[in-house]
């Protein structure tokens, strides 16, 4: 294990060297592996960002070349995962460049917007190489769009993951999980808890009531202590719910694009 992080913390120093001229970035990374190469798709080509990551999934620094035309990007373990740059000021930071969240590849209208999930600082501020779980902050406006959507597919049934699962939940109330990122060769859900246990309430998106194995959508609660960003990724929804919820991003992001118009 020694040899692997002296080996990134070589190619690290290595990078930073050759781009002493450029600003600092915080550039996302969502691995697990302790010894891994995040390759971002900047501005249409990749590029090869070595990391370290521990235990905990977070967001790693790396500096890049400026360049005023790399405004948005996704990277191959989520791409349906987008980052979009604001500069400064904006009403998240007054001083510093921000990245919002979005599972759309257009930017949002405003960086306020309820089709994003969240923002995360993008310039280091010197004292760590590193952007965590507390430096991403949550959009309360995203988390009404979210449930709407989830109430709305179950209730139209468009997922089978969660009608497998109120079928063998059979009686009583079902909680909705999102999925782990499918880097891994077998997808699972995020934290899914064993059969007749309660997951952590950061893990459970909402419950819902099932009635002889039929999910009754009009029961339907949020879970308020669920979080869009914890140490396995940001939010990553089964099949069905998240066609539902870019269908529902797309009709607002339609929506704040003619009002800004």
């Amino acid at each position: 294990m020694s040899h692997a992080i002296a080996r990134t913390a070589r190619a690290v120093r290595a990078l930073r060297t050759a781009t002493s001229t450029s600003s600092s970035r915080i550039l996302p990374t969502h691995t697990l592996r302790n010894l891994h190469y995040t390759k971002a798709l900047l501005n249409g080509k990749h590029a090869l960002l070595p990391v370290f990551v521990g235990p905990r999934r977070c967001f790693t620094a790396t500096h890049i070349r400026a360049d005023p035309a790399i405004a948005s990007f996704s990277e191959d373990e989520r791409p349906d995962l987008y980052y979009h740059l604001f500069e400064p000021p904006t009403s998240v930071y007054s001083d510093i460049p921000v990245y919002a969240l979005s599972f759309l590849s257009k930017p949002p209208a405003n960086v306020q917007s309820a089709t994003v999930i969240g923002w995360l600082p993008a310039s280091a501020d010197g004292s760590s190489d590193e952007a965590g779980l507390n430096d991403f902050v949550e959009n309360a406006r995203f988390r009404e769009v979210l449930h709407e959507a989830i109430q709305s597919a179950l209730k139209d049934g468009v997922d089978e993951i969660q009608k497998n699962g109120a079928i063998q939940t059979l009686q009583g109330w079902m909680h909705i999980h999102g999925k782990l990122s499918s880097g891994s060769s077998t997808p699972h859900n995020r934290n899914i808890p064993a059969l007749g246990r309660i997951g952590d309430p950061d893990d459970i998106i909402a419950s819902v009531r099932v009635e002889e194995g039929m999910i009754m959508p009009e029961t339907y609660q949020p879970m308020p202590s669920y979080r869009f960003c914890t140490s396995d990724g940001v939010i990553q929804l089964t099949e069905g719910l998240a066609q539902r919820l870019r269908e529902v991003l797309e009709a607002r992001a339609a929506e704040e694009d003619s009002q800004a118009n």
